[in-house]
């Protein structure tokens, strides 16, 4: 049986992208995205509930990133959850959740949530794999035969 494993995610950068160039040439880049959402509790009290995820970001996003984001940029993620374990200083088994990013979309206008003093361009978006638009659909004819002689009295 297939599965699906998608992410997709809205959120603000909490720091800059921390980037890694390989010496292969790939690029990795990492940062964490805070996600927020409010409600009314029973009691009335209005709650607000912040989630951080790890995003990973390779080759040509990984560029992209380290050339535009920024700490607070508001960003759109599409891509894989992935399960990472490793062992700490300690000696412990850890284990953490990555979105594996295959796009990214920067939101807002130039500077949002950023350093203000900054001038750099953003690129709207941003894809790992570059494919090929869809050729558009052929427009369906237009008949002007309404079924009638075509004297009728409609101004337009």
């Amino acid at each position: 049986m297939a599965g699906v494993n998608k992410v997709i995610l809205l959120g603000n950068l909490g720091s800059d992208p921390e980037v890694r160039h390989l010496e292969n040439g790939s690029a990795v880049a990492r940062f964490n995205i805070a996600t927020s959402e409010a409600y009314t509790n029973r009691s009335g009290e209005r709650v607000e509930q912040t989630e951080w995820h790890r995003i990973e970001l390779w080759d040509n996003l990984a560029k992209i990133a380290e050339q535009y984001l920024r700490k607070g940029n508001t960003v759109y993620i599409e891509g894989k959850l992935r399960t990472e374990t490793w062992t700490d200083k300690e000696g412990k088994q850890r284990e953490g959740k990555t979105v594996r990013a295959n796009t990214m979309q920067l939101v807002g206008g130039r500077n949002s949530g950023g350093d203000s003093n900054e001038q750099h361009a953003q690129p709207a978006t941003a894809t790992q794999a570059s494919r090929p638009a869809p050729a558009p659909k052929p427009a369906e004819p237009i008949s002007s035969d309404l079924g009638g002689s075509g004297d009728d009295d409609l101004p337009f």
